[in-house]
């Protein structure tokens, strides 16, 4: 019997991922990766090991979860050290529960690999502290999908005031939605925005807006997944301790010259 891996691979940078995790993709003999991890990371893997794309866009799955889940079964069973590599970390809105309670249900022997997940990296990256002894004592992970049995409205409701800053993954596609229950719901309208694209890469791009205009900035600025959206008054201090694109802006101005 082999082992897998469920090994989160960090929001982007390559700098970012563990050394557990680094360790893990050196020794495995299959790897399992998703989109959004970074290709450079798959330079670590020894050559003769197995690279499997399971890569998902929104609402197009090139493999469906239920046969990813089946591949890790089978790869194990034949002895391979198995790695599952996913963007962030596995158990922030990566499905790996999901797999590893597959892994379970086979007698499978797993271990779980934590990342950093984008949900704090990509602000941090965007100088946007996600808690502020000044102005947020608190912090929620959102996702913005939902499943059609959930109460959609219901829980954005409680949202909407009971949390100082907002951290949603995977919202542009609802963003009119969220937008509209966050101020249906008592969110002040002026409060401040972000959204993160493609968040600690060197194509990262944060564009600053106010909850009452996230849908209009969606469609003015183009916005596209994957992008992370930040609502609270932490937003405010992305103009103080914005850091990472004035650096990359500053590395393409000198290699130009």
């Amino acid at each position: 019997m082999g082992k897998v891996y469920i090994v989160g691979a960090g929001p982007g940078d390559p700098d970012l991922l563990t050394i557990k995790a680094l360790k893990a993709i050196q020794k495995a003999d299959v790897i399992l990766y998703d989109r959004l991890v970074n290709k450079d990371i798959l330079q670590y893997a020894k050559e003769q090991a197995d690279l499997i794309y399971c890569g998902k866009l929104p609402d197009l799955h090139t493999m469906k979860q239920e046969t990813i889940n089946r591949f890790l079964v089978k790869y194990a069973k034949k002895g391979k050290t198995v790695v599952r590599l996913k963007g962030g970390d596995p158990f922030v809105f990566g499905r790996g529960g999901e797999e590893a309670e597959s892994l379970a249900e086979h007698g499978i022997p797993f271990e779980i690999v934590p990342g950093i997940t984008s949900g704090i990296a990509a602000p941090a990256y965007a100088g946007i502290p996600v808690t502020h002894r000044d102005a947020s004592s608190n912090v929620a992970f959102v996702t913005g999908h939902y499943q059609k049995e959930e109460n959609f409205e219901e829980k954005w409701k409680a949202l909407a005031t009971g949390i100082d800053t907002l951290v949603i993954y995977m919202g542009i596609k609802n963003v009119r939605q969220i937008e509209r229950l966050l101020l249906e719901n008592g969110r002040d309208g002026a409060t401040p925005a972000a959204f993160i694209h493609w968040g600690t890469t060197d194509k990262q791009k944060s564009v600053i807006c106010t909850l009452d205009t996230l849908s209009e900035t969606v469609i003015n600025k183009d916005i596209k997944n994957p992008s992370l959206i930040v609502v609270g008054d932490v937003v405010n201090f992305h103009y103080k301790l914005e850091w990472f694109e004035s650096d990359v802006k500053k590395q393409d101005l000198s290699e130009a010259l």
